[in-house]
């Protein structure tokens, strides 16, 4: 396990992906861990190198009594991070450290997200309340009245994993995270903030709405952009895919102006050096034009779009081409696919979604020419 040291505090981390691409750090809301940002682990290995600390008190992180601050969270996440700059992005509790960072250590960050935060919370009181029972009663007493502030309804899928992670936090911990929530107001600091800021927030987030919450973040932080995302407190569980996807965008770069040259490098990774060098080597002044149409518009524009993965992506084209009877691309797609991340279970639930939706002929057809890969 990694730990780092942080004011006489052990904090666990994870880091996970290539250390060539660049580091995004997600940090988790309270009550919660870094296991909190698993939906979106697949999509963001394929861009980031990811780290996801445990905050003070939570997870595998070293529990200290008393309060804790804003600040000392932010320092904890600092602690942690093994480079100059990073992407940035938190929810709740994790966001409010991203505002801190993003106010007080702006040439550590370069883009910081913000979900379903505030920058202060509307009724102090009741996190005051909520640190009080904790510490006397257990983490038991206060597990349904967060459950139900988190999700839209509490037989979510995700809500059973949440619900044990949070009965498994130290009290003294929480209570520590609550403190630091119930002092914290940095109304002050956000229109000094100038880190890019992507705000994400819904009227549907019971403990901070848009309205008071997410609204003053965006109307206060110069230049800040906006995701409306209709889900209850723990977004990035309840629309997965739509927080991933607006994560990306506005974290990753503007897409070149020519897609042509992105359209051969993911056409290579797909479908192989091999069969593009023989694709290359085969064009004519007659055929260039096509040829350079598919790889700028189907590889570089729609196969590079980060919304789907290239697995998912290759799957989609193998029940669409055996569909429509394309067995030229079909037998292209499985030939490369089971050189790559193409694996017989897969095709095998292809061809037999193919059977319902489009026809036994169809499927017969492309289980023959799959069975003839196979082999060989």
């Amino acid at each position: 396990m990694a730990f780092a040291h942080s004011q006489s505090c052990r904090i666990y981390y994870r880091l996970e992906g290539s250390p060539d691409k660049p580091l995004l750090v997600l940090v988790h809301a309270l009550g919660t861990d870094h296991g909190l940002w698993d939906p979106q682990m697949p999509a963001l290995l394929r861009y980031f190198q990811v780290l996801r600390p445990d905050l003070r008190g939570h997870g595998a992180s070293q529990v200290t009594g008393g309060d804790y601050t804003i600040s000392q969270l932010g320092a904890d996440v600092l602690a942690a991070v093994p480079r100059e700059r990073f992407f940035y992005c938190g929810l709740s509790l994790g966001g409010m450290i991203g505002q801190w960072l993003a106010a007080c250590h702006p040439e550590r960050v370069e883009r910081v997200v913000l979900a379903n935060t505030s920058p202060r919370v509307g009724d102090p009181g009741i996190f005051e309340a909520r640190r009080q029972t904790a510490l006397k009663e257990g983490m038991e007493a206060i597990e349904p009245a967060v459950i139900e502030r988190c999700f839209s309804a509490p037989s979510h899928p995700a809500a059973d994993s949440i619900r044990a992670v949070l009965r498994q936090t130290d009290p003294t911990g929480y209570a520590g995270c609550c403190a630091a929530i119930r002092d914290m107001d940095h109304r002050p600091l956000l229109s000094s903030i100038r880190v890019p800021t992507l705000v994400i927030g819904s009227e549907r987030d019971v403990p901070m709405p848009w309205t008071g919450h997410g609204a003053v973040l965006a109307s206060c932080i110069p230049g800040s952009q906006i995701a409306n995302i209709p889900a209850a407190h723990l977004s990035n569980l309840e629309r997965p895919a739509a927080f991933t996807h607006a994560l990306l965008e506005f974290l990753l770069p503007a897409p070149p102006p020519d897609p042509l040259e992105t359209g051969f490098a993911l056409r290579r990774a797909v479908l192989g050096d091999a069969h593009v060098d023989r694709a290359i080597a085969a064009t004519t002044a007659f055929t260039r034009d096509f040829q350079e149409l598919i790889t700028r518009y189907a590889w570089g524009t729609i196969w590079t779009r980060p919304g789907l993965d290239p697995g998912t992506r290759r799957l989609l084209v193998l029940a669409m081409t055996a569909a429509l009877g394309r067995w030229e691309e079909f037998r292209l797609h499985v030939r490369t696919g089971l050189t790559a991340e193409l694996e017989p279970e897969d095709l095998k639930e292809v061809l037999l979604q193919v059977a319902i939706y489009a026809g036994v002929p169809a499927a017969n057809s492309a289980h023959q020419i799959a069975a003839e890969e196979l082999a060989g």
